[in-house]
């Protein structure tokens, strides 16, 4: 059985740890996936260089794709913060611009494609921790809230087009990066990439075609 067979999927993100996951299993569900990243592997197919932070590269590049049938915005970042009075800007910036920007702009690329369609999908990627404010997490947390926030405002607003809109809520995903920063840590608590990357895909897949505007937390142990 292969849920998304003949879909094509938009993947930012997709060199990543979590990325390349996705991609694996997207592909192995029948898609064929686009990937986009900062940079481009030549090793693979369909893999494009953008920065994701500039909307009209970003527009340029989705929009010359031409039809697709989902969206998942898994480029993103994360970084401990100082205290929230902290007069810097610098990691307030860094989380809007690496959490928020990039979304929005893949949105504002993908979705005057998937309306010309009256159907598709998009996936976002919030943060289970981020539901309430945590401790020297402020710009993170509040970056990674306006996500939320605005998957349910575009899920209320595409819904009756054709398009759903979902967000999965990851506590700490296994991958090297995280398992090198945390080395104390049992990392068989965390969510595995492949375990999150069979979520994400479910609401991609036409069994999801009725959720709108979910936050779905994908714990794993923790």
């Amino acid at each position: 059985m292969k849920p998304l067979k003949n879909r094509t999927v938009v993947i930012t993100g997709a060199l990543g740890g979590l990325g390349r996951t996705v991609c694996a299993v997207a592909e192995s569900q029948g898609a064929r996936v686009i990937r986009v990243d900062i940079a481009r592997d030549e090793n693979l197919p369909d893999c494009h260089a953008v920065d994701l932070t500039n909307a009209d590269a970003t527009r340029e590049l989705i929009q010359s794709f031409g039809p697709f049938d989902s969206l998942v915005n898994l480029a993103g970042g994360f970084a401990m913060g100082t205290e929230s009075w902290d007069s810097s800007d610098e990691q307030w910036d860094l989380m809007f611009s690496l959490n928020v920007s990039t979304m929005r702009n893949a949105i504002r690329a993908a979705v005057p494609v998937l309306l010309e369609q009256q159907k598709g999908s998009i996936v976002n990627v919030g943060a289970f921790g981020a539901r309430e404010g945590q401790g020297l997490m402020g710009a993170y947390c509040a970056s990674k809230s306006v996500v939320m926030r605005l998957t349910e405002t575009l899920a209320e607003e595409l819904k009756t087009k054709g398009i759903n809109v979902n967000a999965v809520l990851p506590t700490v995903i296994d991958t090297a990066a995280n398992r090198s920063a945390m080395p104390e840590n049992n990392p068989a608590d965390w969510v595995s990439p492949d375990d999150l990357a069979s979520v994400i895909c479910f609401l991609l897949s036409p069994a999801a075609k009725a959720v709108h505007g979910a936050l779905l937390p994908v714990r794993g142990l923790s």
